[in-house]
Parts: C-alpha cells; structure tokens; sequence
C-alpha cells in the first residue's frame, strides 16, 4: 500500500484493496454468475411474453402483496407511466412529491415535457414530507409519490405511523398513492414489517432490482391488475417491449434469492459502521443511526480539504470508502452517500478500524473549522 499525496481520490478509490458498499464492480462476471446454473435450451421472453418473464412478475406480485406485476426496463420508465395512468384515470394532469423525489431533479423534467403533467413539491428539500403537508394542498391532485427511503436526505424513513396516517389520508380523498420503492427491501428490516405489508399502504410499488439486490438492471412495478394492464400498453408506447429482457429478468432473479435474506445483516451493518463514523472528529451521518444499508456521511472540509486527506487514508490502508464528494455551497462543507452490502463483511475489522483513527488524528490535526 502506498502513500502518494498526489492521487486523485478517484484514482485511490479504484486501486483499493476493500471498497466500503456495494455488493462488487459492475464487471460481466456479474451476470456470468447469474447465468452459470441456467439452462441454455430454456427459452426466452419474447416482447413481454413468456414463461422466463410471466413466472418473474407472478413471483414479483405475490412478494408485494400485489395482484399484477410487470417487468420494465428501468424504473425511470415505469414510474412515468404509472403517473401518466393515475392521472388519465382521474382526467387531471398533477400530481404531488418531495422537491428532491428521482422524478424532480433526475429525468430532465420529464413528466411535463412527455406527459403535460404539472409537479406539486410537498414540504421542504430537507425535511421527509408529513401528513401536514399533504393535508396543506391546494387544489386537488391526481396522485401522491413518496419515495422510501428519501435517498437524497440519506435514506431517512418516516415513521410507520405517519405513513398509514397518509395513506388512510389519500385513500379518503381518493388520490392514488404511488411507492418509489427503489430501494423497498432495503427498509424491511427497519419496520419489522414483509414488503407486502408496507406495500399495502399504497396503490402501486416500483422496485429496482440493481441497487440493493445487485442485478443488471430492470425494475417491476406491481399494482391492481387494470393498473398493469393498462401498464402494459404503456410499455409497448415507451418502447419497453424489448424482443427479450432475459439477461436482466434472470440476473434479477438469481440476485434476488442470494440477497434478499441478508438486508437484515446489510443494516446492521450500516448501524455499526456509521457508529464508528460518527466517532471520528468533524465526522457525522444522516441519519446519525440509519434506518436502511444506506446513509451519508458529512465532514466538516471542504472538498478540496477533505479529498488529500482520503485519498492518502485510502493508499495507506487499502480501503475505499468512496470515489467522490459533494461539497455544500452553504455551508463548504463536503459529503458522500453508503450503501452497504456483501463487501462490508470482506474488510478485516482492525484494517477498518486503523484507517478509522488515523481520519480521525487528521482531522484533529486541521483544528476546528468555522
């Protein structure tokens, strides 16, 4: 392990022995694995038919506690289409969900530029949206999007109090309530709650089968089943009815039964960690004990302050935690998020906590920052 200043902490993250999240690289052996065991005269899906895909979203709609389920692409993809369809069942173009929802600061404003679709923001960007503000809308809405957990406020979940509060809310009023579930199984162990049960909450559920679970890609979006009929014709208009989805479809599956059963030790995990974290100086998460595999960790740096110092940890002890930062113009001070999966149980635990005491020496050593 060598101890060159001058490295980019990019650099250093991608030459590290150990990387901190994550369940692997992004390499193809991730879906040669998946294939290994599979059958080669197996026959495909063919434009969203066949047993490969049909049994998947059986499968899928069973687990959500659903009675349709369909396989999509991307998840981008499917909650555009569950929107447009809440809001042509209802004949009104709006709809609701937090300032930094996926929708809002990531798919270059797609809903009004695809869909005419006006966005209401609910609360504020800091903050998980509360009964309060939903009760607080003016006007009337189509639909209510609430992502769980709030990635871009590190993962934070709301009490499962206030959510059957909204939902019991929305189901009054008859405004769908629709789950960006990206990261649903995640948040089970932290509810003590199946994902059917939280999923009972809301009308409809998109979850991703490439972040917790480790798959190529793809999502399902599971509903009533003339939601995902309706769903389906949808698909077809977005050019979603690839001639076969397999590779993802299968990947997703293999994944699924390997990971699902570990979200349980993922979290914990995450707790430990960000305990440790917390304990180095001008060092602090969010949320400060994590309610999922995922948080952000906040250092009191500049980014231009704080990269040298992690680089150097991360030449010196082998171990990545990331390969960025994000620096806040109000405050100056820098951040990356974590998400922990079958690599955090690789790290020898002394190494870890070696490179822990020598971040924390080194911010000792810059002094309090105003």
């Amino acid at each position: 392990m060598s101890d060159t200043p001058d490295t980019s902490l990019m650099d250093a993250f991608m030459e590290a022995e150990y990387i901190i999240g994550g369940h692997g690289s992004r390499k193809i052996k991730v879906l040669q694995e998946a294939f290994q065991h599979i059958d080669g005269e197996m026959y495909s899906d063919h434009y969203g038919s066949g047993e490969t895909i049909e049994h998947f979203q059986r499968r899928m709609a069973e687990v959500l506690g659903k009675e349709a389920a369909i396989f999509f692409p991307s998840g981008t993809m499917s909650q555009q289409i569950a929107l447009r369809i809440y809001c042509d069942q209802k004949g009104l173009k709006r709809v609701a969900y937090h300032p930094l929802c996926h929708i809002e600061i990531h798919e270059e404003n797609t809903l009004k530029e695809l869909h005419q679709i006006e966005a209401v923001l609910l609360g504020d960007k800091d903050r998980l949206i509360r009964l309060e503000d939903v009760q607080a809308i003016e006007g009337d809405i189509a639909c209510l999007l609430l992502e769980l957990p709030q990635r871009e406020i590190g993962g934070q979940l709301p009490a499962y109090e206030e959510l059957e509060a909204i939902s019991a809310y929305c189901r009054e009023r008859g405004i769908k309530l629709h789950l960006d579930g990206a990261r649903l199984f995640e948040i089970t162990p932290y509810y003590q709650k199946s994902a059917a049960e939280i999923c009972s909450l809301f009308d409809s559920v998109y979850v991703s089968f490439y972040k917790g679970i480790g798959g190529i890609a793809g999502a399902i979006l599971a509903g009533d089943t003339d939601m995902i009929k309706q769903s389906r014709v949808w698909k077809r208009r977005f050019g979603g009815d690839l001639i076969g989805l397999y590779p993802y479809i299968l990947s997703a599956q293999y994944y699924y039964d390997q990971r699902i059963n570990k979200m349980g030790i993922y979290y914990e995990q995450a707790k430990q960690l960000a305990s440790l974290l917390n304990q180095c100086y001008g060092v602090s998460t969010l949320p400060e004990v994590p309610v999922s595999n995922m948080f952000h960790v906040y250092i009191e740096r500049t980014t231009a302050e704080a990269e040298p110092i992690l680089s150097r940890m991360t030449q010196q002890f082998g171990i990545g935690f990331t390969s960025y930062l994000n620096e806040n113009s109000e405050t100056g001070h820098c951040s990356f998020e974590l998400s922990l999966g079958d690599r955090y149980e690789t790290i020898p635990e002394d190494r870890l906590q070696s490179a822990l005491m020598w971040l924390d020496e080194q911010l000792r050593s810059h002094g309090p920052k105003d």
